[in-house]
C-alpha cells in the first residue's frame, strides 16, 4: 500500500460525496474554498457568497497539523477579517516543528458554533482496521489519548452487523446519531481506499447534524485507477501534494505523474544533483535496504536519489523512470574524472517481470550511452524473479554493445551485493 496525503479540502469533499450514501442522515454544508496566492479574493468572495453572509473559519491547508496553537487558525470571523488574515499570512514564512516552509494555501469554510467536539480516526494495521474514538476531540486530543476506545474491525468485516456500540462507551442520548455515523464513515473508509482518516474534531449541531471541522487523511493511491468517478473529477481532482516546506523538482513531478497514471509504484526524491551514486532499485523495502547500506557505508553525501519502481511496471513506464535517473546522472558532469555509479538493484521479485522492466532500462541505457560513457558511468546489476534470465542476458549484452561497463549479479549473490562493488571500485581494489 503506497499511502499519500490528500489536503484537507479533498478529503472533506471525498467524505461529503460518499457518507450520504451509508449515512443519509448525514447532511453536508459544502461550502469550503481554497484561496491561494494566485486567487483572486474578491472574485473569490463573489463565487463564494456565504462569505459575505456567514461567520467563517480561515486555516492553512498545507499537510501540518496544530494549527491552532501555531496561531494560524482565524475563527469566527466576518468577510473583511477573512480577508485581512489571507492578505496577512498568504507567502508568509514559517517554522512548524523543524520544517521552514513559506503559507501558499489557505481553506475558508463556515464557522459552526458548537458546545462539544468528538475524535474519530480510522487506522489500518496488519490484521484488519482500527477505529479510535473519544469524547475528548480538539487540540488536546494527545494530551487525553487514555480517554480514547480503540476498537479493532477485521478484515473483510460486515460493519453494518459489527456490534460497535457493545464495544464503544455509554453514548447517551447520542447513540443514534454517532454509531451510524462511524459506521457510515467506516464503509467509506473501505471503498474509497483510505489508509488513514481522522476528524478531530467533529461536532454535533443544535439539530444532530454532525459536522467534521478538522480533517486529516492518506489515500492507498496505487487505488487511483479504481476511482475515476470520485477521485479523478477533470474539474477539480484529488491532489496529492508535497509535505510542508517541500518543493518538487520537474523530475520528481514527472515521476509522480507518471506513477499516478499506474497501479505500479513509482517513486522519486532527488538528494543531490551532484552525487556520484544513484540507485535505481525495485521494491520499497529493497530501496531501504540500498541506501541504509550505502549511508551506513559512509556515502550518504554521495547519494544522488532514493526511489523505487516495483508492482510490475510495464516496459513503456520504466523507460521513462530510467531515462529520467540518467539525465540527472550525467547532467552534471564530475569535474574531477572520478567514475559516477548506478545501481540497479532489488531482490526476487514476486510477480515484476524483470525482462519487460530491463528492456524499457536498457533502452533508455542505449539511447544515452554516449552521455553515460562521457559522464564515466559505471553500471551494477543485481536482480531475481521472473525472467531474470533474459532480462540480466540483456544487460549483458547492452553492455557488450554500447561499451558501458556493465556488471551484473543474480540472485544467487547477496542483494547488496552491487554496493560492495561499488566501494571496490571506489577504493581502486579489485
Amino acid at each position: 500500500m503506497a499511502q499519500k496525503n490528500i489536503y484537507e479540502y479533498d478529503a472533506k469533499r471525498l467524505i461529503a460525496s460518499e457518507l450520504a450514501k451509508y449515512y443519509p442522515e448525514f447532511k453536508y454544508h459544502n461550502k469550503l474554498a481554497v484561496i491561494d496566492c494566485e486567487t483572486d479574493i474578491d472574485k473569490a468572495i463573489a463565487d463564494n457568497s456565504w462569505m459575505k453572509t456567514e461567520k467563517v473559519v480561515v486555516k492553512p491547508d498545507q499537510l501540518f497539523g496544530k494549527r491552532g496553537k501555531a496561531n494560524l487558525l482565524l475563527l469566527d470571523a466576518n468577510c473583511d477579517e477573512m480577508k485581512d488574515f489571507c492578505y496577512s499570512n498568504l507567502n508568509r514564512v514559517c517554522e512548524i516543528g523543524n520544517v521552514r516552509g513559506a503559507l501558499k494555501r489557505l481553506l475558508v469554510e463556515p464557522f459552526i458554533p458548537h458546545e462539544k467536539e468528538y475524535y474519530v480516526s480510522i487506522t489500518t494495521e496488519r490484521d484488519g482496521d482500527v477505529i479510535h474514538f473519544s469524547f475528548e476531540g480538539g487540540i488536546f486530543v494527545e494530551e487525553n489519548w487514555d480517554k480514547v476506545v480503540h476498537i479493532p474491525i477485521p478484515i473483510e468485516t460486515d460493519i453494518t452487523t459489527f456490534d460497535l456500540e457493545g464495544k464503544m462507551p455509554d453514548l447517551g442520548d447520542s447513540n443514534n446519531i454517532l454509531i451510524p455515523f462511524i459506521k457510515g464513515l467506516y464503509q467509506v473508509f473501505v471503498d474509497q481506499d483510505f489508509a488513514f482518516l481522522e476528524i478531530n474534531p467533529f461536532a454535533i449541531t443544535e439539530d444532530n447534524k454532525i459536522v467534521p471541522l478538522d480533517v486529516k487523511a492518506r489515500l492507498d493511491d496505487t487505488a487511483m485507477f479504481l476511482h475515476a468517478d470520485t477521485w479523478g473529477n477533470p474539474e477539480n481532482p484529488i491532489e496529492f501534494p508535497a509535505g510542508f516546506g517541500q518543493e518538487l523538482s520537474l523530475e520528481e513531478v514527472r515521476i509522480k505523474e507518471l506513477d499516478e497514471k499506474t497501479g505500479a509504484s513509482l517513486k522519486l526524491t532527488i538528494l543531490n544533483r551532484e552525487g556520484n551514486v544513484w540507485t535505481m532499485v525495485a521494491g520499497g523495502g529493497a530501496s531501504v535496504v540500498y541506501t541504509d547500506t550505502i549511508a551506513d557505508l559512509g556515502f550518504s553525501e554521495e547519494l544522488g536519489n532514493y526511489g523505487e519502481y516495483s508492482g510490475n511496471p510495464s516496459q513503456e513506464h520504466t523507460e521513462i523512470y530510467a531515462q529520467t535517473l540518467i539525465d540527472l546522472i550525467t547532467k552534471a558532469p564530475n569535474l574531477k574524472g572520478k567514475e559516477k555509479f548506478l545501481i540497479i538493484g532489488g531482490g526476487i521479485a514476486n510477480f515484476t517481470d524483470v525482462k519487460a522492466t530491463f528492456a524499457g532500462i536498457v533502452s533508455a541505457i542505449k539511447k544515452s550511452a554516449d552521455k553515460l560513457k562521457q559522464a564515466n558511468v559505471k553500471i551494477f546489476v543485481r536482480r531475481g524473479g521472473p525472467n531474470e534470465k533474459q532480462g540480466l542476458e540483456l544487460m549483458r549484452q547492452t553492455g557488450e554493445e554500447t561499451g558501458i561497463p556493465i556488471e551484473i549479479y543474480d540472485r544467487y549473490s547477496s542483494m547488496t551485493r552491487p554496493v560492495a562493488r561499488m566501494i571496490e571500485e571506489i577504493r581502486g581494489e579489485k
